[in-house]
């Protein structure tokens, strides 16, 4: 009998260990397949969010007539079609299409600038930025931008000061959703661009260009739009002791200083 238990016991041992050994290859199993699937998941992720990269990255173009540094000279000779008879001084503007005190500063000020420009005083360097987009429900800062861009891209400076003042007579409120694409084509063949210029609004063409032009600003050390710098130095107005939108006055006053030196 006793024999007889030893044998039982032993082959229940034997038993235990072959399931023992089933169960763990059972379980080398289910790891292996789980390991597999975890590595064809993340595999497919990556192979997703490329394409999706592929598909928004967009190239880095820049518009023909602007200079490298992001600016937009509109020149007396742009203006008029004659040279300035003595060397003007400089006016940087950075500004925002979708900023209502850019449309301020233009209501305010733009007639005289393009005065100055026409009598050879001033050049006007536009360096427009886009930091605005929250303003809108559908990135306008941006859309208008680029939009003022495809023109100046394909019609010169002439016919994106054109465009320009376009926007800032029609700036939307802040809050909505801006002019849709199909209205800033109609306004850039007002302003003497061809209706080619729709794929150019559409396609966003140069909206990395905005990015790098509007980073270029805040690297500059400004915070706010309209900026309006004459000769390497900011220029603002005043009310009540607080700083404000500069006057033609304002301006004017700074470029006679640069002018005598």
């Amino acid at each position: 009998m006793t024999n007889d238990r030893q044998k039982r016991a032993a082959r229940a041992e034997q038993m235990r260990k072959e399931r023992e050994k089933a169960s763990r290859r059972q379980r080398n199993r289910i790891t292996t397949v789980v390991v597999v699937a975890v590595v064809a998941l993340i595999a497919a992720a990556a192979f997703g969010y490329n394409q999706l990269q592929k598909e928004n990255d967009k190239p880095l173009v820049a518009p023909a007539n602007a200079t490298e540094d992001f600016a937009i000279p509109f020149t007396t000779e742009v203006s008029t079609g004659k040279p300035a008879a003595a060397d003007p001084v400089t006016v940087t503007l950075y500004e925002d299409f979708q900023c209502p005190g850019c449309q301020a500063l233009e209501a305010g000020a733009g007639t005289d600038m393009k005065k100055a420009v026409d009598a050879g005083q001033v050049t006007l360097e536009y360096r427009p930025v886009s930091f605005l987009n929250n303003a809108s429900t559908t990135d306008y800062s941006t859309r208008a931008t680029n939009a003022a861009l495809c023109v100046l891209d394909e019609k010169g400076v002439k016919a994106f000061y054109d465009m320009h003042q376009l926007l800032y007579a029609n700036q939307p409120a802040e809050g909505g959703e801006g002019l849709t694409d199909d209205t800033l084509a109609e306004m850039a063949q007002q302003a003497g661009a061809s209706d080619k210029v729709s794929s150019c609004i559409d396609d966003g063409r140069f909206e990395p260009w905005i990015e790098d032009a509007t980073n270029a600003w805040r690297d500059a050390g400004y915070g706010g739009t309209p900026t309006v710098v004459v000769d390497g130095k900011e220029v603002t107005g005043e009310s009540g002791g607080q700083q404000v939108i500069p006057s033609w006055a304002d301006i004017q006053k700074a470029v006679t200083a640069a002018r005598q030196g």
